[in-house]
């Protein structure tokens, strides 16, 4: 990837509440769906009042993106107000539509703080792992299957690694939060299919270069509390339930204390590529 990644958020504008960003070529061709929703999350918080911060985004892949071509950001400002606003994006390219995203940003406030999710404390830390990332952009320590049961999560094909990027966030003061949960964005897309295609009784054990299709179909994240995303983060995904070539596979961000950062939920389609549909 030639493109200097750091720059990834760095949108230009063009015309009113409209902004234009690029992407790198990834090793399968086409864009990656954690880059154009943490993108399109980018530019709708260009147009959010600085002191309300993004607490929820959900998003749709509509079609795959294109390397070549710049990504059109279109961010519709649904509502303004003192506590919450909200807004809409669609990311668009010469084909059309490739992504709808709406997120909600919410005023700080002072209140109780209660975590009930629990970070599995028998899971190695990341300088017990070897990385095995697949991008410039992050470093991932897969966390092996044989020491992740399923009996501590909800659901089953349990899936974890460490993530952090590796871009240096120095700069970036930990209560500035917007641009480390862009990166939280960015990097979340990466596990979901691993946890359905885990559970899966025909494509457990295969991989992406065998015989299954997959796609993201839409992208959820709810955002917690402060963090830093160039420090590690446990991301531990499990799937709950599989029909109609549908996965939700749904996972928990952890800080090495163990503190419950985020919450991502993400429909996969999985199919036999031999049988592919449009």
């Amino acid at each position: 990837m030639a493109m200097d990644l750091s720059r990834l958020f760095e949108l230009e504008p063009h015309g009113p509440d409209t902004f234009v960003g690029i992407g790198p070529r990834y090793p399968w061709g086409g864009l990656f769906g954690g880059q154009i929703v943490a993108q399109a999350l980018r530019a709708a918080a260009i147009t959010v009042d600085s002191e309300q911060q993004v607490h929820s985004l959900r998003a749709y892949f509509i079609r795959r993106g294109d390397h070549t071509e710049p990504i059109r950001f279109e961010v519709d400002r649904i509502r303004n107000g003192r506590s919450f606003s909200t807004r809409r994006v669609v990311a668009r390219q010469a084909i059309g539509a490739i992504l709808n995203l709406e997120a909600s940003f919410h005023a700080p406030e002072d209140t109780a703080d209660v975590q009930t999710v629990p970070m599995a404390l028998s899971v190695p830390p990341p300088d017990h792992l070897t990385s095995d990332a697949w991008s410039d952009a992050f470093d991932r320590r897969t966390v092996p299957r044989d020491q992740l049961p399923d009996d501590e999560r909800t659901g089953t094909g349990r899936a974890a690694a460490w993530m952090r990027v590796v871009a240096d966030l120095s700069a970036i003061p930990t209560f500035d939060q917007l641009l480390h949960r862009c990166w939280l964005a960015y990097m979340s897309d990466d596990m979901p299919a691993e946890t359905v295609r885990a559970a899966h009784p025909d494509f457990a054990g295969d991989d992406e270069h065998g015989h299954t299709f997959t796609a993201s179909l839409d992208h959820t994240i709810w955002f917690h509390r402060a963090f830093r995303a160039d420090e590690w983060h446990l991301y531990d995904f499990s799937c709950h339930g599989f029909t109609g070539a549908r996965g939700l596979g749904v996972g928990h961000v952890f800080t090495p204390d163990g503190t419950h950062v985020a919450t991502v939920a993400q429909e996969v389609l999985m199919r036999d590529a031999r049988q592919r549909q449009d």
